[in-house]
């Protein structure tokens, strides 16, 4: 039983006849009724009364036309479906994003995307660093952006963008007027970190020793906001990339100053699948993000 056998049966009983139905199904005559004699064996009953010129349907045929129409509208509705969701898929883009590039900029990319791709969908999650690179890894996101990621055997890390890492004070802060900082003025400052196991808590941990600098690590947070908001309280400062500060330092929440002779960047990487197949919408987010920090970087 399959497919086309239903739909032979089905217009065996439409057209009252062998010869019709195998021209409609493309198939010779002969080959038409060794299907139904086979179906006829196969079920130890008649289907049709073939002593009746046009053909009629038996009463088992009736049950089991029944079950044909059923099964052929049930597979349209699903193929109907199947082809929505291929569309669906089709207009949609999954970006799974650290929390810092959704907080300081998500917005304007998302608005960038509506404005070039009116009826498509951009789909967003707001993750840790290795949640959004395990995210592209197992196909739940067709792009990520995140920072220190590295190519490996499954997933590519393209180049989007360095930013710089400066100290970040709040205006009450002793420290807060200088145009920039000599790394050994932060020794014994209470500091705002992030927590151990981030790359970027690595990076910062790392330019301190080499700097011979100790600081007093007063708290520790996974994400950018808390950190903005525990050093605006006073609770210490910190480094953090300047781009995610932008909107603290014009409302006058914080103050962000250079690092005398650093060379600290965050390095921003959009990541994907090796061998991903991109959808149109996929590659165009792609282009856009590849565009906008050109632009930015000229």
């Amino acid at each position: 039983m399959n497919i086309e056998n239903l739909r032979l049966i089905r217009d065996v009983a439409q057209q009252k006849s062998v010869s019709k139905a195998a021209k409609l199904n493309e198939i010779s005559q002969s080959a038409a009724s060794q299907q139904l004699q086979d179906l006829e064996r196969e079920l130890k009953v008649p289907l049709f009364d073939r002593s009746t010129r046009p053909l009629t349907v038996t009463p088992a045929g009736k049950l089991y036309l029944e079950f044909c129409r059923d099964v052929l509208r049930r597979r349209e509705e699903l193929q109907a479906a199947l082809n929505n969701l291929k569309k669906e898929l089709n207009d949609t883009v999954r970006v799974a994003a650290i929390y810092s590039v959704g907080l300081s900029e998500m917005a304007q990319i998302e608005d960038r995307f509506a404005t070039r791709f009116p009826e498509a969908e951009l789909q967003v999650s707001y993750l840790r660093p290795e949640r959004v690179y395990e995210a592209v890894e197992h196909d739940e996101a067709d792009l990520g952006l995140m920072s220190y990621a590295e190519s490996s055997r499954e997933v590519v890390a393209l180049p989007w963008r360095e930013e710089e890492m400066v100290v970040a004070l709040a205006p009450s802060h002793p420290l807060a007027g200088a145009r920039s900082i000599a790394a050994a003025e932060l020794h014994g400052e209470l500091f705002v970190g992030f927590d151990e196991d981030l790359p970027i808590q690595d990076h910062v941990s790392r330019y301190l020793r080499e700097q011979k600098v100790d600081v007093e690590t007063t708290l520790r947070f996974d994400n950018l906001q808390m950190i903005k908001e525990a050093v605006a309280h006073g609770a210490g400062i910190s480094i953090m990339p300047r781009r995610v500060m932008t909107a603290d330092v014009e409302q006058g929440r914080l103050v962000a100053v250079r690092l005398q002779g650093a060379e600290l960047f965050r390095p921003l990487r959009i990541i994907h699948r090796r061998r991903k197949v991109f959808n149109e919408v996929a590659r165009g987010l792609l282009s856009l993000l590849q565009e906008s920090e050109a632009h930015v970087a000229a």
